[in-house]
């Protein structure tokens, strides 16, 4: 028997019906040939340092710093865990040969190897690597299995990732906690985590330090038009007059006028950064939501492999992209124009040598369900339009540019307009478009002669200078993408992503870490460090700890090892040493105590009545019924939700469910009769919604 071990178990199921193995066992399917069996994510980690010796279970600067001779891993604690390992220990040990079926990604290849490893495993290993769980997908991947090792740099960058975090993240939360922390919090230091921090505690200084200064502009009307003076900002109202009185005595002559013919580029298709981004642009959805919903969207098998960071395909999917856009008839009047031509083989989308692991995120042949939650069809309405938009002409433009003077003092102007919209035209019924942000740039201008004069409307605009912006989610995203440089370009972007901080697949949680451990809060939609994070940062005297630019370089090694460009034992060595300067410093430096702030509690008033509150954490989830249920922002779901992907949302076809209702939904698979429901896709108002087999709630 062959074993196929997937990563969770509902991609294991997919894998299962393609090969025909039906047969339901204990943890795993059996059928034709093939036993299928799944991992829940992680269930090893890298060994605690007690493991190493009881002793290091207390935190202590005399043992500092902490460096196993040899890293070892162990399962995780859960019993549920302990259970599903015992079934893959066991299959490994009785199959003939084992075919790894995790995550097509560096972090799912060190999940399948490190419980391989645990298993004792001694069988050949093949290696399936899929960008798409659709049925074509998968037996497409099983007729072009590879050998495992033509993967083992991927491994090993991923298992150097594990330990260099591993040995940064223990020794200097110990480190800086016992030296800092007062005995009374834990101060979590992180490689990726720290240099993210400094960055919003350096923009948030800026922020603090910075003085608004007035300053005064002239400008004048000529026909209509607005043109700018083409002289420094004046500091003074006095100045400001004394230029509004010289304008008065000249009338405007035209001296220049350009129109300019250009194109707009289409934009790049998504890698998980950029998707990540525009959903927090457009619908304040943090990067941790959005990597849910569309890693929801790529296991419905709706979208392609989310956790990439290229923004291209490999020249082999083009073949592929007409079946593609013929399948996505909701956006059938999109696509029809682009159908009627062959489409295009652009090396703006199709490059090989720009394409790694995956491709980027694009839709499948397959259709979206019109069961989707708001959020997913938003994210996957996202991903639609860009893959039509790349296939769309260039939008053709044309730029405009005015140059007049009044006596001696130049002014200027410019317009544009869009001559073809092109890619535009996808984005035509959007509510709002990015082209609302530049209506000045944007103004329809009249024709100008050169040599041209009349009377004009001089005045002056009085402003203040600007503050730097704080982060968004968005704007971080894209800082740590760049290791904290500003950088507009999209292909300037590309090239420096192999020097930007954390993977596309981690920066989400980076960054949720950072809000639970209280370094950062949000207000509104922007991003600041507290008074904790602040102090921290101030605290860390070492640049390499908050250098988003070294951190940065370590990210580009890893990616050189993948590559098999860079020893993996130079890596982690290059860490030991720093690991090591870092404790010498810091424990010979001076100390001082770190509080982490404690918000004050709203008092409530006390009620006469209070009703009996629902506790979901004493309730299991239907679906796995090894996990309790945990109460989140927009549903109920699994505690294991990664793994199992069980939830139920509070408002369901457009109606809020009370807490009853949820309940009756998660302990006895049904509510009761209910109506009011706004958006069902059959135009159904009212039923019983219930539990179908799959676990997906449905109304009747």
């Amino acid at each position: 028997m062959k074993l196929c071990i997937a990563e969770k178990p509902s991609v294991a199921r997919d894998i299962a019906k393609v090969l025909g193995a039906n047969t339901r066992k204990d943890g795993y399917m059996e059928g034709n040939g093939y036993w299928v069996t799944w991992t829940f994510g992680h269930l090893c980690t890298l060994k605690e340092p007690h493991d190493y010796h009881p002793s290091l279970k207390y935190w202590s600067l005399n043992t500092l710093p902490i460096i196993p001779e040899k890293f070892g891993i162990k399962l995780i604690e859960n019993k549920g865990v302990e259970k599903q390992f015992k079934t893959i220990e066991k299959l490994v040990n009785e199959c003939s040969e084992v075919i790894n079926c995790g995550d097509a990604g560096q972090e799912g290849e060190v999940i399948q190897r490190w419980v391989l490893h645990k298993a004792g495993c001694k069988k050949p290993v093949k290696r399936l690597w899929i960008s798409s769980l659709t049925k074509e997908a998968i037996k497409e991947g099983f007729a072009n299995l590879k050998p495992a090792e033509n993967y083992q740099n991927l491994y090993t960058a991923g298992n150097a990732r594990a330990i260099g975090d591993w040995l940064l993240g223990i020794n200097a939360t110990r480190l800086f906690t016992k030296k800092f922390g007062g005995n009374k919090t834990v101060l979590s230091i992180g490689r990726v985590q720290t240099p993210t921090l400094a960055m919003i505690v350096q923009r948030q200084k800026e922020i603090d330090a910075f003085q608004s200064e007035d300053y005064w502009e002239l400008k004048t009307t000529y026909r209509e038009v607005v043109f700018n003076a083409e002289i420094e900002r004046l500091k003074s109202a006095e100045k400001a007059n004394d230029g509004l009185e010289y304008l008065k005595k000249f009338p405007f002559e035209i001296i220049a006028f350009e129109i300019k013919e250009g194109v707009e580029r289409n934009p790049r298709l998504f890698d998980l950064t950029a998707l990540q981004v525009e959903a927090n642009k457009k619908f304040g959805f943090t990067a941790e939501n959005t990597l849910k919903y569309v890693q929801s969207l790529y296991e419905k098998k709706n979208v392609t492999y989310p956790r990439v960071d290229t923004t291209y395909l490999s020249e082999n999917l083009h073949p592929k992209v007409g079946g593609i856009l013929q399948n996505m008839q909701f956006y059938s009047d999109l696509t029809a124009p682009i159908l009627q031509k062959p489409i295009p083989k652009s090396k703006a989308v199709f490059d090989d040598s720009k394409v790694t692991d995956h491709h980027a995120i694009i839709p499948t042949e397959v259709q979206p369900s019109p069961s989707l939650s708001r959020e997913e069809k938003l994210i996957y309405d996202l991903i639609a339009k860009r893959f039509i938009a790349v296939f769309y002409p260039e939008c053709k433009i044309s730029n405009t540019l005015v140059e007049g003077k009044v006596g001696e003092i130049i002014f200027k102007t410019k317009g544009k307009q869009i001559l073809d919209a092109g890619w535009r035209e996808v984005y035509a019924k959007d509510k709002k478009d990015e082209d609302d942000k530049n209506k000045e740039d944007e103004q329809t201008l009249p024709m100008f002669e050169v040599g041209e004069s009349g009377p004009h409307e001089p005045f002056v605009h009085q402003g203040k200078t600007s503050p730097p912006k704080p982060y968004t989610e968005a704007s971080l995203l894209r800082a740590m993408e760049t290791a904290g440089r500003q950088v507009e370009d999209e292909e300037l972007r590309e090239m420096m992503k192999g020097n930007g901080i954390g993977r596309p697949s981690t920066r989400a949680n980076i960054i949720e870490t950072l809000f639970r451990r209280k370094y950062i809060e949000k207000k509104r939609r922007n991003i600041f460090a507290t008074s904790t994070g602040i102090e921290l940062i101030d605290t860390i005297e070492d640049e390499l700890l908050k250098s988003p630019e070294l951190t940065g370089e370590w990210e580009l090694k890893l990616r050189k090892i993948e590559k098999g460009e860079y020893e993996a034992d130079k890596f982690k060595e290059e860490l030991m040493k720093m690991v090591w300067e870092l404790t010498q410093k810091v424990m010979s430096g001076q100390s001082k105590v770190i509080l982490v702030e404690e918000k004050p509690k709203n008092k409530t008033k006390a009620t006469k009545t209070k009703k009996k509150s629902i506790v979901w954490e004493e309730i299991n989830c239907p679906k796995c019924k090894n996990h309790q249920l945990i109460k989140g922002k927009t549903a109920i779901g699994c505690k294991n939700f990664k793994q199992c992907s069980f939830k139920i949302p509070f408002e369901i076809f457009g109606k809020k469910l009370t807490e009853k209702q949820l309940s009756d939904l998660a302990t006895k698979g049904k509510t009761s009769k209910l109506k009011g429901f706004k958006t069902h896709p059959n135009e159904l108002t009212e039923g019983v919604l219930q539990l179908n087999e799959t676990f997906e709630i449905e109304l009747k």
